[in-house]
């Protein structure tokens, strides 16, 4: 979308061009719904699906001044799609696990979607210099399109790089083709739970460590954290504990990559027009620590203000204040940020308590049914549930279509034994085991 600005479509051509996950998403079901032509068996996680998308077109069809909201038109619009994105990727998986019962498949596609976000990742820190991106679109597409203006980086987002406290020596982050570290941290958060769920080969350790290092480079600390959480959850579905020893050992191994990030991180700098907007910024914020296990570190301390803020607004206000009152979204159509960064009190406050309890029940549910029957991606959903306490994550495209998306197609799957071991494993057990029927 960038690369399409740069050369000059822009405006509502642009707007039409970057609908096309809808468009694909709005095929895909109307394709396999009329292949199947008809739901699979309802399941709780089906209905709650169901309570949540009504709570939030009731909320859409509300005034939003009823609820003392100021969303415009277009925010609401923004909104709705947003809020709805994880509900129609679920609808798709549902309709494709009638069609589809390929389970494998789907984790190794996210697998090799890893790999090439990675790749690009690497090459771009390594070859590419920032001055290069200051000078494409993507300031532009982002000031200009989607109305979300950067001071800090010369229209870039300021979480590109890593703010060392030394204006000589800022680092370089791993955003690819997310343009974003943190939906690039998020994807590969999914895809490693996967790896690693695998039984142990050598080219699965190849991935991982891949995969893992491109993760590093994110320099996102709260996906590290995820990732050691969604691997004790790995190995307490699997009951394996391997993956309670891997995560233990990503945490590890995280925090001492990110101590010594300020000597292995590729450097960058800043313009002189940057450096006075960073030190006019530094003086009204005040002091804040550059270390990043502090609390008081920057990036710590606005994620703790937002998510406290967030939820003392849901409680003051329960009845929420109507879609398009939150997030990026309100940034984008020029209103009063009410909540920002976190998934639940972003909803909060957009569709009130009754969005958020749906929303959360629904998640539950997913997670529940996920359990005996994709191990691996009951992992990941709660590892991108955690994650949700501070990120938007139904704003990564990414998670709201493949990973909701996934969890559809799993539910269609039927229950795993209580004595399940890995697939890979069972079918070297029948190899060895199984002795040929003899023909008639």
């Amino acid at each position: 979308m960038a690369q399409l600005w740069e050369i000059g479509v822009r405006g509502t051509a642009l707007d039409v061009m970057a609908a096309w996950k809808e468009v694909v998403l709005l095929v895909g079901i109307l394709a396999v719904g009329w292949h199947v032509r008809r739901w699979p068996a309802v399941r709780a996680a089906d209905v709650l699906a169901l309570a949540y998308a009504v709570v939030i077109v009731v909320y859409w069809l509300l005034p939003s001044g009823w609820l003392d909201g100021e969303a415009t038109t277009r925010g609401e619009l923004l909104a709705l799609r947003h809020h709805l994105f994880p509900v129609a990727g679920y609808a798709l998986g549902r309709l494709v696990s009638a069609a589809w019962p390929d389970r494998e498949r789907f984790g190794s596609l996210v697998a090799m979607a890893a790999v090439v976000v990675v790749s690009v990742g690497l090459v771009d820190l390594a070859f590419i210099p920032l001055q290069s991106w200051r000078e494409s679109g993507v300031p532009g597409w982002y000031r200009e399109q989607l109305g979300l203006d950067y001071e800090g980086l010369s229209g870039l987002p300021e979480n590109w790089v890593f703010n060392t406290g030394d204006e000589e020596n800022p680092l370089r982050r791993l955003v690819s083709t997310f343009l974003s570290p943190l939906a690039s941290a998020y994807l590969l958060v999914v895809a490693l739970i996967y790896v690693l769920s695998r039984p142990f080969r050598w080219f699965w350790g190849l991935l991982a460590v891949l995969i893992y290092v491109g993760l590093l480079y994110t320099h996102t600390r709260s996906a590290l954290a995820a990732l050691g959480a969604g691997l004790v959850v790995l190995a307490l579905a699997q009951r394996r504990a391997a993956p309670a020893v891997l995560g233990v050992a990503s945490v590890v191994v995280g925090a001492v990559f990110l101590a010594a990030y300020p000597s292995l991180g590729p450097t960058t700098s800043y313009t002189p027009e940057e450096l006075e907007w960073l030190r006019q910024n530094a003086e009204q914020e005040g002091g804040t620590s550059d270390d990043p296990f502090s609390g008081g570190e920057s990036s710590t301390a606005s994620h703790w203000r937002n998510l406290r803020e967030g939820v003392r607004v849901v409680i003051e206000h329960p009845q929420g204040y109507g879609l398009g009152n939150t997030g990026v979204v309100a940034k984008r159509t020029g209103v009063v940020i009410r909540a920002g960064e976190s998934t639940y009190t972003e909803l909060g406050v957009d569709a009130g308590a009754a969005g958020l309890a749906a929303f959360v029940l629904w998640s539950l549910a997913l997670l529940a049914g996920l359990w005996k029957r994709e191990a691996w991606l009951a992992a990941a959903f709660a590892a991108v549930l955690l994650l949700a306490l501070q990120t938007d994550v139904i704003g990564v495209h990414w998670l709201a279509f493949t990973l909701w998306g996934a969890a559809g197609v799993a539910l269609g799957l039927p229950r795993a034994s209580d004595d399940t071991v890995p697939e890979d494993e069972e079918d070297e057990e029948e190899d060895e085991t199984t002795e040929p029927e003899p023909s008639d």
